[in-house]
């Protein structure tokens, strides 16, 4: 039995087994070849932060036919004010995020969130008009909306369609709902 364990041969041997382990290991594990993003549900994320916040929260109605909600946060901004974070894998499987906050001044916030404080233009959503911002070293495409009392965003590598499409689905969060 020495002889096995000892010099180059024992060596030799064990190297073979390992990988023979490692391909017996490769041969019986389950690989799916389906996409697997996960879903994380946002209603309490946004329910949370409706009670800790002195303004209307907007949320999506609904979310965009084919979108998964994959992310979602609360976050300490500037000032001690609080940001919402709502992350999607879009439809085209890029990425979008809606933010919302009061942080004042909102011009500083939107320009954070956008990574940019150069307007691009503007897009029409719903009747209402959102700013465009576009960062192109990240690949970033940005839609701000700033309201008396809070600000909201929408970002992502999403192209404009998809961020105007998660944007058309926001409606102010009735108070009575907790």
């Amino acid at each position: 039995m020495r002889r096995f364990t000892e010099g180059l041969h024992g060596y030799v041997v064990a190297v073979l087994v390992c990988l023979a382990g490692v391909g017996l290991f490769l041969l019986v594990t389950p690989r799916g070849q389906a996409e697997y993003i996960p879903k994380r549900d946002y209603s309490i994320t946004v329910a949370n932060f409706a009670r800790t916040v002195p303004y209307t929260v907007w949320e999506p109605e609904q979310d965009p036919e084919g979108w998964i909600p994959n992310s979602n946060r609360i976050a300490d901004g500037e000032n001690g004010a609080k940001v919402l974070h709502l992350g999607y894998a879009t439809a085209e499987r890029e990425h979008a995020m809606f933010i919302q906050s009061d942080e004042k001044p909102a011009a500083e916030f939107a320009n954070r969130m956008a990574n940019s404080d150069k307007s691009v233009g503007t897009q029409q959503v719903g009747g209402e008009t959102w700013e465009r911002r576009f960062r192109e070293d990240k690949k970033q495409r940005t839609l701000i909306r700033v309201l008396p009392d809070v600000t909201l965003v929408v970002t992502g590598t999403a192209d404009w369609p998809e961020l105007g499409q998660l944007a058309a689905t926001l409606r102010e969060r009735p108070k009575s709902v907790t």
